[in-house]
């Protein structure tokens, strides 16, 4: 089971934002030596299905599961007692579906995984997208909070509720690591390098500005799966993030 990674390569995830198995055994088999976890989406999930699973597994590589559940308590945890039996390293649960959804999924999840003699996978909170920024959270959903402070309130029901961490932009980490403490495991999407477009993201960082944070694990998907040159560009970003982390060390 993955904790806290130590390396670059480890802390590397990677989506798999295809269409076909094909795309993206394709990218696992090329860039599986750069890239320690796998992230498999609904866009591919509700393409080829479980198999996606075993393929990645099958290359010796982790995998993060992207669902982002968000629903009644039993349907959370009967979806996700399904992840288990599959054997993920990582899943993800909408933090604002609440402390009962959370805690509903964590007991079935660890009952499953007891009763099939797995490792429960790490289940991370997801606060707040993205591609949402402040005019949105209060303009359209009408919570009248700076967004760091949703952010931070977020992550701390998360704790409460025995999530293993969150899913949160590079720029919220001291303050989570403050409320929540060095073991609360944090991935963050958004990594853009700085020779790289931002696309549809808004809170964005590089790989650099990441690691020095303290974020756990960094998720780059188009600056290396969009690329001339894939294996290129994941060592690029390898090379930055692994000189963030010996300047963290000194």
């Amino acid at each position: 089971m993955i904790g806290k990674p130590k390396n670059a390569r480890d802390k590397l995830v990677l989506p798999l934002d295809v269409n076909t198995m094909e795309e993206a055994k394709e990218l696992v088999t090329e860039l599986k030596d750069y890239v320690g976890v796998f992230k498999v989406g609904l866009q591919l999930y509700t393409s080829v299905g479980p198999d996606i699973i075993k393929m990645i597994q099958d290359e010796g590589r982790e995998i993060f599961f992207d669902g982002k559940f968000h629903d009644i308590p039993n349907t959370v945890a009967k979806a996700s007692a399904n992840l288990v039996k599959q054997g993920v390293t990582f899943f993800n649960v909408h933090i604002t579906g609440g402390s009962k959804m959370i805690s509903t999924c964590l007991k079935l999840a660890r009952e499953t995984a007891k009763s099939c003699g797995l490792e429960r996978p790490k289940v991370l909170g997801v606060t707040l997208l993205t591609s949402f920024g402040q005019r949105t959270l209060t303009e359209e959903l009408l919570i009248n909070l700076n967004i760091d402070d949703y952010v931070s309130q977020l992550a701390k029901v998360a704790k409460k509720s025995g999530l293993d961490g969150i899913i949160a932009s590079a720029t919220d980490v001291p303050k989570i690591k403050k409320d929540c403490g060095d073991d609360f495991i944090i991935l963050c999407p958004a990594i853009r390098p700085t020779w790289s477009v931002v696309n549809d993201q808004i809170r964005v960082v590089t790989p650099r500005d990441a690691v020095r944070a303290g974020v756990d694990y960094l998720v780059v998907g188009r600056p290396i799966t969009s690329a001339k040159d894939r294996v290129s560009a994941a060592q690029l970003v390898l090379d930055e993030m692994q000189e963030a982390l010996e300047e963290v060390a000194r």
